[in-house]
């Protein structure tokens, strides 16, 4: 079974903003949030148009996020392209 190789990449981070960063300084909406666990950057997701969170990893190269939806509990590794649970 293949495993995530940048777990040990993450920190106990805590969320910048309470929306996506990008989008509040642009007063733009966004669909769902998600939290760099290497610099606690706030995100929006693949479904939103900005897509912020795939646009930080690419510049940063913070390969771990996970969703900070309430309920959730999963996150993604891009550069392994894998779920991730963190419940």
């Amino acid at each position: 079974m293949k495993r995530c190789t940048h777990l040990g990449e993450t920190r106990d981070v805590q969320p910048h903003t309470r929306g996506c960063e990008e989008c509040l300084k642009m007063g733009d909406s966004w669909v769902h949030l998600r939290l760099c666990l290497e610099c606690g950057h706030v995100g929006c997701c693949d479904s939103s148009k900005n897509k912020h969170a795939t646009k930080h990893y690419q510049a940063t190269k913070h390969a771990i996020m996970r969703s900070i939806e309430p309920g959730e509990s999963w996150g993604w590794c891009y550069v392994d392209q894998m779920m991730l649970d963190f419940g």
